[in-house]
């Protein structure tokens, strides 16, 4: 250091040192990138954790409603509305002992808004009725496969202590595949591009958990299960939110096309097996 700044650096010292205002300027120059930086760190966890949420508070009212198809449309939304056809015709009912026998196998059917259990919690806020489709989808899968009742109670218990629930939302699509092999079956995911393979498996008695996205099964998100193939090549479903769209043969065109394209965890398709040996 040369003999100059030496010098202009002692003048300086001295001057901080007796003037109290230079000595917090100083200190905000310090203070000033640590908490732009901590702010900005905070901003992106909120984003990143409830991204739609946050933009909220920056939208006027009429703005909102954008936002929320936003949410449905790329979110993990999978909410059932009371405006829905499956709520509407669901609600109130009970269906106890349900079993579909018209597919390549017999196959245990649970209604997430049955009577015995719509209203039951799915964490601490959210219900099995509005927000349990993809538990609901897990216990027909792991009832059916593994001949052990599971039903969409204990399938949502173990779905929030095991941290699957998406609270607001519904469930994280990794509750599928992570579930299913927890208990003991096979999981493979596939795409839309492989439609030849989910027939395939559909065909062998193989059972599928598809996610949807808004169309003829949701007005938001909607875990269901594919259980086999018509005599006709049209697909079976065990819809967990209506008994009236899991008794009709659907084109598997409809199903390819509405189902999530955003999805997560290998899906939106996931082949499940019967248990490892």
């Amino acid at each position: 250091m040369n003999p100059a700044t030496a010098k202009l650096l002692e003048k300086l010292a001295v001057k901080v040192a007796a003037d109290e205002e230079s000595r917090k300027r100083i200190l905000m120059l310090i203070l000033a990138p640590v908490i732009g930086f901590l702010l900005l760190a905070a901003m992106v966890l909120q984003l990143l954790t409830s991204p739609l949420d946050s933009l909220k508070l920056m939208l006027r009212a009429n703005e909102v409603p954008i936002v929320n198809e936003m949410r449905m449309d790329y979110g993990f939304t999978q909410l059932l509305q009371e405006t829905d056809e499956g709520y509407q015709e669901s609600q109130g009912q009970q269906y106890d002992g349900v079993i579909f026998r018209d597919g390549s196998r017999e196959v245990v059917y649970y209604n997430q808004m049955d009577i015995r259990w719509a209203d039951k919690p799915y964490g601490p806020r959210d219900t099995i009725g509005a927000s349990g489709c993809g538990p609901t989808s897990l216990a027909i899968v792991v009832s059916t496969l593994t001949n052990k009742t599971v039903d969409p109670v204990m399938m949502s218990n173990w779905a929030y202590q095991n941290g699957y629930l998406a609270e607001g939302t519904g469930s994280y699509h990794s509750l599928i595949p992570d579930g299913a092999r927890h208990f003991g079956l096979q999981v493979e995911g596939a795409t839309t591009r492989e439609q030849q393979k989910i027939i395939d498996a559909l065909s062998r008695g193989s059972l599928v958990v598809v996610i949807m996205g808004k169309g003829h099964f949701t007005s938001s998100g909607h875990f269901m299960v594919l259980r086999g193939v018509s005599e006709d090549g049209k697909v079976l479903v065990a819809d967990p939110a209506s008994r009236k769209r899991s008794e009709q043969a659907w084109e598997f065109s409809i199903i390819l096309n509405e189902a999530r394209k955003n999805a997560a965890a290998g899906g939106p398709f996931w082949i499940i097996n019967g248990k490892e040996s």
